[in-house]
């Protein structure tokens, strides 16, 4: 009995050493650095991760959509999507102007609002999301309005959004406060990134672009992706430089996490791509001139995870053409590791109890809701 206890006990060992050989390979030392410069954190990161490619994972548990088959779980065009704390997923078709409602197994339960003008009705719904308050609120954009619905699917009210500049992207913190992506009719038209009380009043303004400053037609323009903590930081960033950049909930800078990175080069064949619409389906106006920049900007979308990781969503695909890869950082901002994902651009990645939660295309170009469980193997 001592001689198997023996035996057991020095399998153990050799597992553990064989594992922590294995994080130490995987590992390597954060060359960067942190200072403080004028009261504000500055993280400086190199162009190599800390960890290496095979420290994420994920697995597929589930997939929500059929191109035929039962109407339930047939979508004309997902645009968005939101998870409750019980799991449920509901699904925002803009084309049909409702929202579906999945449970945790991925089983149809209910369809919220349909197309129309009254209590309860929608018109074009881009976005949606569940409030602090446990609420569904829903951004109808023709009419510049938010539908508030209960989890249950019932409508609670209606808020106009007219008395705030036109919004392309709107997300209420736990304040009840707006921060969104707004289009400022100027001398020509620009974008912002501002923060607004409940009752749209302006708190402040956190950056502006202006990305028609030239004569000819940019066909990849600047934007200013971001996201929301928990704590009501606002994460965001200039896509045009690899700069984040986080703003506590009363406008002041705390800090800027920094990235060295290589620039990805604009081919012949992405200009060919993104003329014919295949980025976003943009035609150029009758007599002007597509521009390109030299690179594709470094930054394409931000995303935080229900840990503080920060997902940076960056031009570069992998070998597989439908995958892109995504810088991530620790909550302090240390370049964690370059991972892969599916998930579709312009489209939310959500979090909930350790889920990864996207948006995906087939090879047919059918949308579905996707859901893994996601792994850390040494953080």
């Amino acid at each position: 009995m001592k001689s198997k206890t023996k035996i057991i006990s020095i399998f153990l060992s050799v597992s553990i050493l064989m594992m922590l050989f294995s994080c130490q390979q995987q590992r390597a030392e954060w060359k960067g650095t942190i200072e403080e410069v004028d009261g504000v954190t500055v993280v400086n990161n190199p162009k190599e991760p800390i960890y290496g490619a095979d420290v994420f994972s994920l697995e597929e548990e589930l997939s929500i959509g059929e191109a035929e088959g039962r109407q339930e779980y047939m979508f004309s065009e997902i645009g968005y999507i939101a998870v409750s704390k019980d799991g449920r997923i509901y699904v925002l078709d803009y084309k049909e102007a409702h929202v579906k409602v999945f449970d945790k197994d991925g089983e149809y339960l209910m369809t919220i609002g349909r197309p129309g003008q009254g209590p309860g009705e929608l018109e074009l719904p881009t976005q949606i999301q569940i409030t602090s308050n446990k609420e569904i609120m829903v951004f109808d954009l023709p009419v510049r309005s938010l539908s508030f619905f209960s989890l249950s699917g019932e409508f609670l009210r209606r808020t106009s959004l007219t008395k705030m500049p036109v919004p392309a992207l709107l997300v209420m913190d736990s304040n009840g406060d707006f921060i969104g992506q707004f289009t400022l009719m100027e001398e020509r038209p620009k974008g912002a990134l501002m923060k607004f009380i409940s009752n749209q009043e302006k708190l402040f303004t956190i950056a502006k672009i202006d990305p028609y400053r030239s004569g000819s037609y940019n066909l990849l323009k600047p934007a200013l992706p971001f996201d929301v903590t928990k704590e009501n930081n606002i994460i965001w960033a200039n896509s045009s430089r690899y700069e984040i950049q986080i703003i506590n909930s009363e406008g002041n800078l705390v800090k800027r996490i920094i990235k060295d990175y290589t620039p990805v080069e604009i081919t012949e064949e992405d200009k060919k791509k993104i003329i014919l619409g295949i980025y976003g389906r943009e035609t150029i106006p009758p007599g002007k001139k597509a521009e390109f920049p030299k690179y594709f900007h470094p930054i394409d979308g931000i995303h935080i995870d229900n840990e503080g990781r920060i997902f940076v969503r960056t031009s570069q695909k992998s070998k597989n053409e439908n995958n892109y890869y995504y810088d991530v950082f620790d909550p302090e901002g240390k370049y964690l590791a370059k991972v892969t994902l599916k998930a579709l651009p312009k489209t939310p990645l959500i979090w909930e109890k350790n889920r990864l939660y996207t948006i995906e295309e087939d090879e047919e170009g059918f949308k579905k809701v996707k859901r893994y469980k996601m792994s850390w193997k040494y953080y």
